[in-house]
């Protein structure tokens, strides 16, 4: 547990995920606050507890959630709190959280033509059963408040809401008066966050570009007057203006690896992928697809690599 202030306490709880412990942000306020909530084991809840006594508190004095994202390290616990009145966060949260079968089976099949489309073959499909075993480890509730950008947290009127979608479509970070930025998995000190291929909203026909959305909005953070970042995982950190240029100018490298190998020959996004992940993509077929078409939709929106269709397979092709 690391005081950040006297209103915001850090609190850190293991994780069964490669990423490793999560951070969790108690604060004091109009309302004793809990800004995201772990993952769904007892080695969390047991965490969290014996941290909320350090600070004087135990779990039935929390009144309020606000979440980052919807991702399980950082829903895992919203009900287990029994007086909490509200949960917060951004609209796409809740099918997560609800447990949205209309939703899933709707995601579900957008990977399904996505990988079709991309050239990853069949054998992969297996893979994807793992996109509805994560619920294991998330929170179980509904969205009370919704918050999108510019709002302030409900409670909290001294943090902004900023919209942080990249690596979720769900993403949300705050940003204090001071200049603390509480930032969930948007700014992390120690690597970039993966940028999570999602399908349309729900009668939308065209995905997001979760990369390029990831760019824009650390664009944006450079123009916020961000002190000390207060992230999902890792070291808390003060110098915004390296860290951020440094992810930019790592991600146009990955870009530029992929631009490389189209100036061989066209090829699928399957096919990069083989080439850019060599030691993941058999395991990890999700992250890294989502990656190399990321790379290929940034390369695409700066002109530099067009696409075409060839028996229902997108073939890129460098300029």
């Amino acid at each position: 547990m690391v005081v950040i202030k006297k209103s915001i306490h850090q609190m850190t709880v293991p994780t069964p995920f490669a990423v490793g412990d999560t951070h969790v942000y108690l604060l004091k306020g109009d309302s004793l606050t809990l800004v995201d909530a772990g993952v769904r084991t007892e080695a969390a809840w047991k965490a969290i507890v014996e941290q909320l006594k350090q600070i004087g508190y135990k779990p039935g004095d929390l009144e309020q959630i606000i979440l980052t994202h919807h991702h399980p390290d950082h829903t895992g616990l919203i009900d287990r709190f029994d007086n909490v009145k509200n949960i917060v966060g951004h609209k796409n949260v809740n099918p997560w959280i609800i447990r949205d079968e209309e939703y899933f089976n709707h995601f579900e099949a957008f990977y399904y033509d996505y990988f079709d489309l991309n050239g990853v073959p069949r054998r992969f499909r297996s893979l994807l059963d793992k996109l509805r075993a994560q619920l294991e480890w998330a929170g179980k509730g509904s969205l009370t408040i919704e918050i999108d950008e510019d709002d302030v947290l409900p409670g909290h009127p001294e943090f902004k809401v900023i919209e942080t979608k990249g690596h979720a479509q769900s993403h949300l970070s705050f940003l204090g008066e001071d200049g603390t930025f509480i930032g969930g998995d948007h700014l992390l000190q120690h690597i970039s966050p993966n940028p999570i291929m999602e399908p349309p909203i729900m009668g939308e026909t065209e995905r997001p570009k979760p990369l390029l959305q990831y760019r824009a909005n650390l664009e944006k953070c450079l123009l916020l007057d961000i002190k000390k970042v207060l992230p999902g995982h890792g070291a808390i950190f003060s110098n915004v203006k390296e860290v951020i240029p440094q992810r930019i100018a790592k991600q146009e490298s990955r870009a530029n690896k992929v631009l490389s190998l189209l100036k061989e020959y066209a090829q699928t996004p399957f096919q990069l992928c083989e080439q850019i992940f060599p030691r993941h993509y058999e395991t990890q077929i999700d992250l890294t697809m989502s990656e190399t078409i990321g790379q290929l939709d940034y390369l695409e929106d700066i002109g530099l690599v067009t696409k075409t269709i060839e028996d229902g397979v997108l073939y890129y092709h460098a300029n």
